[in-house]
């Protein structure tokens, strides 16, 4: 049995999310700054093991004001909390293209328990070579138990941001030498 070394191709991947806005609209959001690394045992994937870590500065929402309080003491805290990072516990296989990655997340100085959707595209050598895995992750959770508390309340009801955050990943993994 082998181990496989994967690392994350930041030009074939992003890291997306989505929050409702007004609760009528929804904003995108990105982590510029990332990366994804992965183990595997002779190229399986229900044996992996994930890490991912995103700088919190690297936040874009495409509108500057909001990045920046994105990344001020009421959201990220960015210049105290640099990076917000995720370890796997366990990747359970559904079926041939489909897993349930289990892990912590941690944001700020707290760290609770995820479960992100997988589904597998395959693997594929590039024209140069190198072998490539493909995956898009999908999941969400509840900002706030992670301390990301910030809201305004809405003179006819209602809060300015949603609580829950939809996150939408594609990455393209390559096996490290």
């Amino acid at each position: 049995m082998s181990i496989t070394k994967w690392a994350s191709d930041p030009t074939h991947s992003e890291i997306q999310f989505k929050v409702k806005h007004l609760m009528i609209t929804t904003v995108t959001g990105y982590f510029r700054e990332f990366s994804v690394n992965a183990e595997t045992q002779d190229q399986d994937f229900s044996t992996a093991k994930v890490n991912f870590e995103a700088k919190t500065a690297s936040v874009d929402t495409n509108n500057e004001d909001r990045d920046k309080h994105l990344r001020s003491g009421d959201f990220f805290e960015s210049d105290k909390f640099p990076a917000m990072k995720f370890n796997s516990t366990k990747m359970e296989k559904v079926d041939d293209d489909t897993f349930k990655l289990h892990g912590e997340l941690t944001i700020k100085d707290v760290t609770k328990p995820v479960t992100l959707n997988v589904d597998f595209g395959g693997t594929m050598k590039d024209p140069w070579g190198n072998l490539k895995a493909g995956f898009s992750l999908n999941g969400k959770i509840n900002r706030k138990d992670w301390n990301l508390n910030w809201n305004a309340a809405l003179e006819t009801g209602g809060v300015l941001v949603s609580e829950e955050v939809r996150i939408f990943c594609e990455v393209q993994l390559s096996v490290q030498a």
